[in-house]
């Protein structure tokens, strides 16, 4: 192997016996140091220079090669004179160390941490304690106060913590808890802040049946954060509390071992922020990357995936350059089905960086897809708002991204032209074309999210055409791709679709739609998806009541307004007042109603206006609400949705018109 670096404590070097080399002055170890820490990456001589002197004495240059070269003969004490040296090297502006993968400590504990991560328990507490034993005090300990060491000695000191838990981990797996107790007691007393210390202390006390002692020292993990960081305990540590509370069965087995994919991502992720820099704008456009994953995999994804991407777009902006902010902005192309946004002022902000960045973007057709992508997502951010600029940006969003040969751009330009195709009623015909041009173009290019999507519109728009054939196909597909891609949300939507289905049979009783609605209702907690489920449940089971009256029927229904109405709410009231016998207040809110949102519910809330003014006989209302709902005559009002029916417009439009007939 040669000569092997030590930076696990005082920075040194051992000759291939083993035996001390002796480095000479501080400044000889302070630079054979800066070029450990840069990782076999040249140090330009005049950083070098800066890094070794708060102010450089005349001469230092020359101070810096008389190092290098003292240096040299110390490490290749058998080099030819006038010979090149192949260790400590001369290139370019400056010197690199071109040390091997072995020749540093802390590059071989950190390959041994991450080998650690394939192995079973036994093998890798063994690993870990060879390991944790090449150090020999802290990280780069001679230059404790350098600025150029501060980042790396920080770095090594959490791989060195999360190496002790990894260790503790390994010899809880195997079976000795008894024997991980006093180590993890030293661990949290050192470090206290290491929640993952804590939580692993209080799982080898319960394994010991120590349940008390357990319980205990969450209690004082909790005190110690509170009292001396003021933090609250992570989920981890709640989590750990809670299953000691309930004895959990868990607790009392060995983890399972790792899968590959899980080490994969564990030695791929510390790599990776070993690897690229902590400041580096490459990291803003990989977190836009995962955050893409994220949104569709459920579980709370999606809603912490929305609150990251803003943190981002904030954080690419703090950089002053708008090709970054523009494609940090544009990359989070995650396919949207719903017409109302889960988080408006959010939206508000994407929008309005959007809008700051895109007249910065340099001219020329080198940045057209940044543009399309930017344009989509103004569009896409601005769904359900009557605001003239959604329409308009989705319509140089798709005219853009047609003229452009890359189908990425393309799909999410058409999902832009899909969530701005609801600013009236009756416009099924033309999602169902812009679903059906997703899934072609999908199928084409392997875009599988996009193809979900298109079948998820296809849905939809067949729903509110009536034809339920091809709506079940599109269902069938959507949860074919969910579960070959582990896309959960879907299940959502073709759940709630069933429920559609059944109430628009005619087939089912009102108890049995409603039940379907309640048990989608239910599948919905906890997706995310405010925006969807908000007010959703109360107006579905009203759709079923008022479905549920005989055919050419009229008749007043019941609504509370102690139901969570959400956004739906000024049209339900109406209806409640006149359930309360309050007939003028009744009028006064029906007339005060705002244009319905332009979204996949305008048409249901036309109808409950219709609903209202038939009661009232408000002629005003019942041609304004006539006059919205004509554009969809011969489709089934609010199935464009894919979640729930008031049945034919061509019905409503019967009875508006018969109204009025006698006004």
């Amino acid at each position: 192997m040669g000569v092997v670096f030590g930076v696990l404590g005082p920075v040194t070097a051992w000759d291939a016996a083993g035996e001390p080399i002796a480095l000479k002055g501080p400044r000889h170890r302070a630079v054979l140091a800066r070029l450990i820490v840069a990782r076999r990456r040249v140090v330009p001589v005049g950083l070098l220079v800066e890094d070794l002197w708060d102010v450089p004495p005349e001469g230092a240059v020359g101070a810096v090669r008389t190092f290098v070269a003292a240096l040299r003969r110390a490490l290749e004490p058998g080099r030819p004179p006038r010979t090149p040296s192949r260790l400590l090297v001369t290139e370019g502006p400056g010197y690199a160390l071109r040390a091997g993968p072995g020749q540093v400590d802390a590059w071989r504990f950190e390959q041994a941490v991450s080998d650690a991560a394939d192995l079973p328990p036994d093998r890798a507490q063994a690993r870990l304690d060879e390991a944790l034993g090449w150090w020999r005090g802290p990280a780069y300990a001679d230059f404790a106060e350098e600025p150029w060491a501060r980042a790396e000695r920080s770095r090594l000191a959490e791989l060195r913590l999360h190496a002790v838990e990894r260790r503790a981990q390994a010899r809880l797996d195997a079976g000795l808890a008894a024997e991980t107790v006093p180590d993890l007691d030293a661990h949290v007393s050192e470090h206290p802040w290491r929640e993952s210390g804590w939580r692993l202390l209080a799982l080898a006390l319960y394994r010991t049946g120590r349940q008390a002692d357990a319980l205990a020292v969450l209690r004082r993990a909790r005190d110690i954060l509170a009292g001396q960081l003021g933090l609250d305990p992570g989920p981890e540590l709640r989590r750990m509390e809670a299953d000691v509370l309930a004895q959990a069965p868990g607790l009392d087995r060995p983890a399972e071992p790792e899968s590959a994919a899980a080490r994969l991502w564990t030695r791929a992720a510390a790599d990776y922020d070993r690897t690229v820099a902590t400041g580096a704008r490459t990291r803003l456009e990989s977190t836009v990357g995962l955050l893409r994953d994220l949104a569709v995999r459920g579980g709370g994804g999606l809603e912490a995936a929305r609150g990251h991407r803003l943190a981002a777009v904030a954080a690419a902006e703090e950089f002053g350059d708008p090709e970054l902010t523009a494609r940090v902005i544009g990359a989070y192309d995650v396919p949207a089905n719903w017409t109302r946004s889960d988080d408006p002022e959010a939206a508000r902000q994407i929008v309005a960086a959007a809008e700051r960045v895109l007249p910065r973007l340099p001219p020329g057709p080198a940045h057209d897809a940044t543009r399309a992508r930017l344009l989509a997502t103004i569009a896409l951010e601005m769904r359900g708002t009557r605001s003239p600029r959604g329409p308009e940006a989705a319509a140089e969003a798709e005219a853009m991204a047609r003229d452009l040969d890359d189908p990425a751009v393309l799909a999410f330009a058409l999902n832009g032209a899909y969530m701005q195709s609801c600013t009236r009623a009756g416009l099924a015909a033309r999602r169902d074309a812009i679903g059906a041009e997703l899934v072609d173009l999908s199928v084409r290019h392997g875009l599988v999210t996009f193809e979900v999507l298109g079948h998820l519109v296809r849905l939809q728009a067949r729903s509110a055409l009536g034809d339920f054939a091809a709506a079940d196909g599109h269902a069938a597909a959507a949860d074919q791709l969910a579960e070959r891609h582990e896309l959960p949300l879907v299940g959502v939507f073709t759940q709630w679709y069933a429920a559609l289905r059944d109430a628009a049979s005619g087939q089912a009783t009102v108890a049995e739609t409603e039940a379907a609605y309640r048990a989608a209702a239910a599948h919905l907690e906890g997706a995310g998806m405010p925006g969807l489920s908000e007010g959703l449940l109360p107006l579905a089971l009203l759709s079923a009541r008022l479905n549920s009256r005989p055919t050419g029927g009229q008749g007043p229904v019941e609504v509370d307004l102690e139901d969570d109405w959400g956004p739906y709410r000024p049209w339900a009231e109406p209806l409640a007042l006149l359930t309360a016998g309050r007939g003028e207040e009744a009028r006064k809110a029906l007339r005060a109603l705002p244009e319905p949102p332009a979204d996949l519910m305008c048409e249901a809330m036309c109808c409950l206006e219709a609903e209202a003014a038939l009661e009232l006989g408000d002629e005003p209302v019942l041609r304004r609400a006539r006059d919205r709902l004509l554009p969809a005559a011969g489709e089934l009002a609010g199935a464009g949705s894919g979640l729930l029916t008031l049945g034919p417009v061509d019905t409503w439009l019967a009875h508006l018109n018969t109204a009025l007939s006698r006004t």
